[in-house]
């Protein structure tokens, strides 16, 4: 080690997350047809595999309809924006997404953002500030987390789920010029869902916003596909919503709806939008496409809801430790050490899955944990070689989060 190095620290720290458990290395994955993969490392390309790690959950990464959407906006207005949207970056393939978001969420209008990530910091940063409070669910994201510290607000984060800690520090924050609540919909560690309609009812009391992330139940909840907010019946002009492009959309990019005023005021303020040049004129093509295929074929998440209940039900009785909250298209299975987790996934993959091993900061300590997305596109083969692969694995003793 050159002892002039200036980043030679980040060697020791390498070192210190290795020892830990914690050292995770950039994969090369190879995405196939019927949601599988294969793995590309150093001593070549792993057998096929089915892919359990993705956020693809409707299986619309792969569909033809929107590789050709993409193709046809890429045709017509090229591969890149040249700008952000305030500038030339805003092409007739922007403006006609962000009309069909707003009516899919059933808002007045909708402001694209470059990743979902971006739409959270920057909506957040720009709805409170110094003067303000938020307040942050335990759980939460990390890009919402961010969004919260970076805003300048006086951060409250509340147990998870907690309304009435929620109340009390509504209460307590009387004095403060705006309030805000900020919760995701779909926990994406956990699977549970936030309580959205106790929250909104919190929010009209107290003449405070509430920003809820629908980043993980987006076109897998509710009759038309738009969300828990829809699915639990919460229609609130107190409530703005978050969501993204790129899990089950299969596409990229985020997204809020809301009221126009709000719109029109992130789209001046928010910097993650101001002074990020737009997305890809092909992205909002196969995002459009998306939004036709969830109005078309609800199947797709029927068959999401019906196989996660049912896997639910199987690894619990065969003694993992599931989260009886588990409500949709993420299952995890608590397994407690780092190295246990890693350990299961390894195993997994040489049964032909690939399944997430989520280790702290990710998740607390001492929680780390498999991580089942289901997608549709692999349909019951892959489900089926799943459940046969767990039987035989080395099950930890149960542990609870």
């Amino acid at each position: 080690m050159n002892p002039r190095d200036p980043f030679r620290w980040t060697i020791e720290a390498g070192q210190d997350l290795a020892a830990k458990g914690l050292l995770r290395m950039r994969r090369q994955v190879v995405p196939l047809p019927r949601g599988r993969c294969r793995l590309v490392t150093e001593q070549g390309e792993s057998p096929v595999l089915w892919n359990f790690a993705s956020n693809d959950y409707l299986g619309l990464a792969e569909d033809p309809r929107l590789n050709a959407a993409a193709e046809e906006a890429t045709a017509e207005c090229g591969t890149g924006a040249r700008a952000s949207a305030l500038v030339t970056g805003r092409t007739i393939w922007h403006a006609r997404l962000e009309q069909r978001l707003a009516e899919f969420k059933q808002t007045p209008a909708a402001l694209l953002f470059p990743t979902g990530f971006a739409a959270n910091v920057g909506t957040i940063c720009g709805l409170v500030g110094p003067g303000d409070v938020v307040l942050c669910d335990r759980w939460n994201h990390a890009s919402l987390v961010d969004g919260c510290r970076l805003s300048g607000a006086k951060l409250r984060v509340y147990p998870h789920g907690d309304v009435a800690t929620v109340e009390r520090e509504l209460d307590k924050a009387l004095d403060a010029r705006r309030r805000l609540i900020v919760t995701d919909s779909l926990f994406s560690m956990d699977g549970d869902v936030a309580p959205l309609r106790e929250l909104a009812h919190l929010a009209e009391q107290h003449d405070a916003m509430l920003l809820v992330d629908e980043a993980h139940a987006t076109g897998v909840f509710g009759d038309r596909g738009t969300g828990l907010l829809e699915a639990c019946g919460v229609e609130s002009p107190h409530v703005i919503a978050v969501g993204t492009l790129s899990k089950a959309l299969g596409s990229q990019g985020g997204f809020i709806c809301g009221p126009k005023s709000v719109i029109d005021w992130l789209g001046n303020s928010a910097r993650t939008q101001v002074y990020s040049t737009a997305l890809t004129p092909g992205a909002c093509g196969a995002a459009l496409a998306a939004l036709d295929i969830i109005d078309r074929e609800p199947q797709r998440r029927t068959w999401l809801a019906e196989r996660s209940a049912e896997i639910k039900r199987i690894l619990t009785a065969a003694g993992w430790n599931v989260p009886s909250a588990v409500a949709g298209p993420i299952i995890p299975i608590i397994v407690g050490s780092n190295d246990h987790v890693t350990a299961l996934a390894e195993a997994l993959l040489h049964a032909s899955c690939m399944v997430a091993a989520i280790r702290p900061p990710t998740v607390p300590r001492d929680t780390a944990r498999l991580r089942i997305s289901l997608n549709f596109a692999g349909g019951e083969g892959g489900i089926t070689t799943l459940l046969d692969a767990l039987k035989f694995a080395n099950r930890p003793p149960r542990s609870t989060p």
